[in-house]
């Protein structure tokens, strides 16, 4: 493998050298003040003299320092959300890894030949798999019966996709639409993935909060097509969809994406798409994907631009920042990184979504980016959430994640008492929250429609035919 190369290395416009001072910007911090750009950058990078703020080179994070922002971002935390900590019981049911839009952090995708029989090639050896609407409802029912209230779906962009049969129609309307606008009828493939409107309509059972439809799903389902994302969210929430995954984010800086994503939506693109669902009435959250190519400035940017837009539109009820699994992904494997972000970096990026998005209450530490106990480490570093049952996942563990795809509500509870905080069980949105008695086992998920605090057993986790 060809040595890693910093974020230097890529000639970006940006960089992470700042004059604000360290004090100057903890003091602005501790004091409640809407931080800059510029602080931002002071805080990731504890204003080391030389602020590259990437992990393969650069200045060092000062350890004294960043507890220092780490202090701050706890005393944030427990003055906004208290000392709850919020999990949700939740099912991944991810319809489809055909996907050929190559982006260079990913290991999810199988290229969309791989799904055609026809084809000679790899698609009989490879381990993608796509999903019909019928066995999308199948899944989702029986895990709504064991108690789970929310279904998260991210698929990848199967050529076969269409928001509707009238999108099929206009698609197939184009001279050479695959290479034009990246479609395939469905019938070229092994198995028809539905459109986005029937798999919602399959997913939106019994009562379930169906958060699915990112940004770039979003822009898939409109290609070829002069619709808004107004017209496509609103045509999704009417079949069923409840609010909206703010994933495909990565970093909302377009140097950065020319680089790990050039293949994906522009910042822009994203951020009119968020737009589009909170003006429909969607909730969304936000992300970013970090450790990787950027810099310490392309992640306070990246967070500039979601506090605008939750200015803007007030639909964001979390923010998750998911540190770059690296194993795995092409990004890697071609030389361009050579890890993910230090542990100092990922405590910061929480510490410093603390503070700067003075305007999102609730800040996720995922513990399958981060493990169980850095996971737990983050809840003292500003985060309050910690994600939630999943029961299947696919994603993370693609790219080389090891921390598992299940968490029970006994784990959690006995997590969370263990560092003094408060279990909850909260609803998607947050706008529900019931805190749990560690004293009173077993726990279950009793938010849900068909939850009555049954216990929702390891070995039902992940469906039979998931």
């Amino acid at each position: 493998m060809a040595s890693a190369r910093t974020s230097r290395d890529f000639d970006f416009r940006y960089s992470a050298e700042t004059d604000q001072p360290f004090e100057n910007a903890l003091a602005k911090a501790r004091n409640g003040e809407r931080l800059s750009v510029e602080d931002s950058v002071a805080l990731m990078t504890t204003g080391s003299d030389d602020a590259n703020g990437s992990r393969e080179g650069g200045g060092e994070i000062d350890p004294e320092r960043k507890e220092l922002v780490l202090e701050a971002a706890d005393r944030r935390r427990a003055e906004v959300v208290g000392e709850e900590v919020t999990f949700v019981a939740n099912l991944n049911n991810n319809v489809t890894t055909a996907c050929n839009t190559g982006c260079l952090f990913c290991n999810f995708k199988d290229p969309a030949e791989a799904f055609r029989s026809d084809v000679e090639g790899t698609h009989d050896t490879h381990e993608g798999f796509t999903k019909t609407p019928a066995e999308s409802r199948r899944i989702v029912r029986d895990a709504v019966s064991r108690g789970i209230y929310e279904v998260c779906s991210v698929s990848g962009l199967h050529p076969a996709f269409a928001l509707d049969a009238d999108h099929h129609e206009t698609l197939s309307s184009y001279e050479q639409a695959h290479s034009t606008v990246n479609y395939r009828p469905p019938e070229r493939y092994d198995t028809d993935p539905g459109t986005y409107t029937e798999q919602i309509e399959a997913m939106a059972v019994d009562g379930v909060h169906v958060h699915s439809m990112t940004p770039e799903e979003a822009a898939h389902a409109r290609r070829g097509t002069d619709r808004s994302y107004e017209a496509v969210y609103g045509a999704l929430r009417d079949a069923g969809l409840d609010s909206v995954p703010g994933t495909a984010a990565e970093i909302l800086v377009n140097e950065v994406r020319d680089v790990i994503c050039p293949a994906k939506i522009d910042s822009q693109g994203w951020t009119e798409a968020i737009e589009g669902a909170a003006n429909v009435g969607l909730d969304t959250t936000a992300t970013i994907m970090y450790g990787h190519v950027e810099n310490a400035r392309h992640r306070a940017m990246h967070l500039e631009r979601v506090r605008d837009l939750q200015d803007r539109t007030g639909a964001i009820t979390e923010f998750v920042p998911l540190s770059f699994v690296h194993e795995n992904t092409p990004l890697y494997r071609r030389g361009l990184v050579s890890g993910g972000a230090s542990t100092a970096e990922d405590e910061l990026m929480i510490a410093v979504a603390r503070l700067f998005l003075d305007n999102i209450d609730n800040i996720q530490s995922s513990w399958v980016k981060y493990g169980d106990d850095q996971g737990l480490k983050m809840l003292s570093c500003g985060a309050n959430d910690f994600m939630g049952t999943i029961c299947s996942e696919e994603i993370t563990k693609r790219a080389g994640g090891t921390y598992g795809e299940y968490r029970s509500f006994d784990e959690f509870v006995s997590m969370i008492s263990a560092i003094g905080r408060v279990p909850a069980e909260r609803s998607t949105d947050y706008r529900q929250q019931r805190r749990i008695d560690p004293d009173d086992p077993p726990h279950g998920p009793r938010l849900g429609p068909k939850a009555d605090s049954t216990p929702i057993r390891a070995s039902q986790a992940r469906p039979a035919d998931d």
